[in-house]
């Protein structure tokens, strides 16, 4: 295979805010094989939570070069590399290129069945109370709202507001590690008071054993302390959902092993993203059938998405189309 990769720049449509920080636009790693008639594509974005770069990732995969040239495939790929935001690109590029040298789609080629379209979250991104119910009127009519909160010591406030704001949507929340021990049954209270279904990491990875001693008045999904199968044995008796995500699993091979894997164990599934263009979505959109809860928003949060994107119809995404992957 002849490898070719890139880094892309994607403005947002407005600031995206989580309790880590905030950013206007998305950094994604562009991945092309070509096997000298097919070429497929896959696309990454750089996790920094596990201290990844754009740049680092493109040594990774150049890294890899030599390997693939010399007849690399996606199975050995899974041995060869790590789970992260470079096994991703690649695997998914070689999915794509697979798809079109055989003539039949990836979800074929998988075994699975053809995809349907999914329901996809909308999120509300961090801000003051005030901003956040704003934004939530606006989105109000979606069916899925994912609030992030992990602000300090008024996410209570925030969570209320929103829910005052959009009275008929269902509410996740994700505080991406941002609570702490001093206000965590407080925040926990108040999401259970909003009617949230569903609250994502709420404590650091390191601290989240206190998820085993505690009731937990709604369902708590590992996000930042699942990454792959590996990561599974860990989570028991402190997690009621795992958010299965291509960048964190290395890709779709390993994503679709990881769903299997935890559905066994019990796990409730979700399927999330990083902010990035359809490219990034389309595999995910497989993972997806099986899961409980789908947030693939990422393009609905660019100022422009790349030609052949995904359909989006409100909040429904529907199967990409095979001029842009699979």
């Amino acid at each position: 295979m002849e490898l070719s990769v890139r880094i892309e720049r994607w403005p947002l449509a407005g600031a995206f805010t989580i309790s880590r920080g905030s950013k206007t636009e998305a950094v994604v790693v562009v991945v092309e094989l070509n096997d000298g008639t097919y070429r497929g594509r896959g696309e990454s974005v750089p996790y920094a939570r596990y201290g990844e770069t754009a740049d680092g990732i493109v040594a990774s995969i150049e890294a890899m070069r030599p390997a693939l040239q010399g007849g690399l495939d996606r199975v050995a790929l899974q041995r060869a590399m790590p789970p992260g935001a470079a096994r991703n690109a690649l695997d998914c590029a070689y999915w794509d290129v697979n798809a079109k040298r055989s003539g039949c789609r990836a979800h074929e080629l998988a075994g699975l069945g053809r995809p349907g379209p999914l329901t996809s979250a909308y999120t509300i991104s961090l801000a003051a109370a005030a901003e956040m119910a704003a934004a939530a009127e606006t989105a109000a009519w979606r069916p899925l709202l994912k609030v992030k909160l992990g602000g300090g010591d008024d996410d209570g406030k925030r969570i209320a507001a929103v829910r005052r704001a959009a009275p008929r949507a269902e509410i996740i929340v994700d505080a991406n590690e941002g609570w702490e021990p001093h206000n965590f049954e407080r925040n926990l209270a108040a999401c259970a008071d909003a009617g949230v279904t569903l609250i994502e990491q709420p404590l650091r990875e390191s601290h989240d054993e206190a998820l085993a001693r505690i009731k937990r008045p709604v369902p708590v999904c590992a996000d930042e302390s699942v990454r792959d199968r590996a990561s599974l044995d860990a989570l028991a008796g402190k997690y009621d959902a795992v958010n299965i995500k291509l960048d964190k699993a290395g890709g779709l091979t390993e994503a679709l092993a990881l769903a299997a894997e935890a559905q066994r164990r019990g796990f409730a599934v979700m399927v999330g993203c990083m902010v990035a263009t359809s490219l990034a979505m389309a595999p995910a959109v497989l993972v997806a059938q099986c899961a409980r809860v789908v947030d693939l928003d990422g393009p609905l949060l660019l100022a422009k998405d790349r030609p052949d994107g995904l359909r989006y119809e409100g909040s429904v995404v529907f199967p990409p189309e095979p001029a842009l992957w699979g």
